[in-house]
């Protein structure tokens, strides 16, 4: 056993009921017997120690390794019971500087003049497109949801969180839209058919490229949503009404927020609105979270809203709205886990049991950030237009109503079509 690691498990775990099988055969049961037990077993000595030196990466690659085992419980489970204590308790002065040098890496990387952006997006979106389908919503979107009324189901979700956000576009038929990130084209498909526009949506992975372009085909809409292997930075003499980008300005780099502001001003008219919907953090975390930035989004970084707003205010470009979403992310990942993991032998025939293991930690490593770190959804609205926007917020109800209606009528069309 490693006597280390126990010591540090001790500091740790104080609320709570966590179990730890130790490689040696030990059985220690740490907490003050609360919530719902969980129990892990480490399957050897190297993995022990491994853990002890950078538990910020190697606990997540062990558990991928099957050298962390779940007996009691679930992933989910054991990471709560880690991050409702704070895992700043299992700071040692090493493991400090472990951490450290992954800070300094990361801040160093995302200053390199070396584009890595499209590898970095193919790392992920390019994947087996069968992975996605097994725990996203019916139109493939993978951005928070908007859970209003609460309790609604996750497609239902995701059709508001679309309709809230058309809704602060302040759309008109004809007007030219601009998607950075476009994703697999819902989101422009929506607008295109809700309110008349044109959109064009820009993407890094070709992958996601294909697939938006054969569903604007089969739906009718390939002369009013264009899809384009686009990097934003390269974008020349075009301009757009309106620029709406969900779920990309993670993938910005902490290095390039003003270079990215100041061409989203590039790409507006001057009467031109734009909505940014992005996952924020209440303090300036300095490097995202080794595992994650390993092994699912290489070169990404969550920042908090004091480094975003500086950047917004060096262009000129006008804060319009900000509006936190606190919750909505955290019953996204919860509703996309609980469907992920009810499909698992369809995702290890996919890939493997590794791979499983990886997406499953990714997923509840994700939730755990929203429950306990205090992680959120920012929708920041742009314009350098002090007339554009109204000075009040009901259009935004008033809009969304509107388009409710549509979404109904068109259910009702479809059915009749049917």
């Amino acid at each position: 056993m490693n006597a280390a690691l126990l010591k540090l498990l001790r500091r740790l775990v104080q609320k709570g009921t966590l179990t730890v099988i130790f490689s040696s055969g030990k059985k220690v049961v740490l907490g003050d017997g609360t919530g719902k037990p969980a129990a892990i077993r480490i399957a050897d000595a190297e993995a022990e120690r491994a853990i002890l030196h950078d538990p910020g990466l190697k606990f997540g690659e062990m558990y991928m390794d099957g050298r962390v085992v779940v007996e009691e419980g679930d992933i989910f489970d054991v990471l709560s019971i880690i991050k409702n204590n704070g895992v700043q308790k299992a700071a040692t002065f090493a493991n400090s500087l472990v951490g450290l040098w992954h800070v300094l890496r990361q801040q160093m990387k995302s200053r390199l003049p070396v584009n890595r952006n499209r590898y970095n997006v193919a790392h992920h979106y390019d994947l087996d497109g069968k992975l996605f389908n097994l725990f996203l919503d019916e139109d493939w979107q993978y951005s928070c949801a908007y859970f209003h009324p609460p309790g609604i189901s996750l497609d239902e979700a995701q059709r508001a969180k679309k309709r809230h956000i058309a809704a602060k576009l302040l759309l008109e038929p004809g007007q030219q839209v601009l998607e950075v990130g476009s994703g697999w084209g819902g989101l422009a498909m929506y607008l295109a058919e809700a309110t008349g526009v044109e959109v064009t949506g820009i993407t890094l992975s070709e992958e996601q490229l294909k697939v938006s372009r054969e569903r604007a085909a089969r739906r009718g809409l390939s002369d009013r949503v264009r899809f384009e292997l686009q990097d934003y930075r390269t974008m020349q003499g075009r301009q757009f009404d309106r620029v709406v980008s969900v779920g990309m300005f993670e993938h910005v780099g902490i290095g390039n927020y003003g270079n990215f502001f100041r061409k989203m001003k590039e790409l507006m008219r001057p009467d031109g609105v734009m909505l940014l919907h992005s996952i924020g953090q209440v303090y300036k975390p300095w490097a995202t979270n080794p595992w994650i930035e390993k092994y699912i989004f290489p070169g990404g970084y969550i920042p908090a809203l004091s480094e975003v707003l500086p950047p917004v205010e060096s262009t000129r470009l006008l804060v319009k709205d900000i509006e936190i979403l606190p919750m909505h992310y955290a019953w996204t990942l919860r509703a996309w886990r609980e469907r992920f993991v009810a499909r698992r032998d369809e995702a290890v025939k996919l890939y493997d049991e590794r791979f499983f293991r990886m997406w499953e930690f990714y997923l509840a490593a994700s939730e755990t950030a929203f429950l306990y770190d205090r992680h959120f959804i920012f929708q920041l609205q742009l314009s350098p237009s002090l007339e554009t926007v109204p000075v009040s917020r009901d259009y935004i109800e008033a809009k969304e109503r509107e388009l409710l209606e549509f979404e109904k009528t068109r259910s009702r069309l479809e059915l009749v079509a049917v």
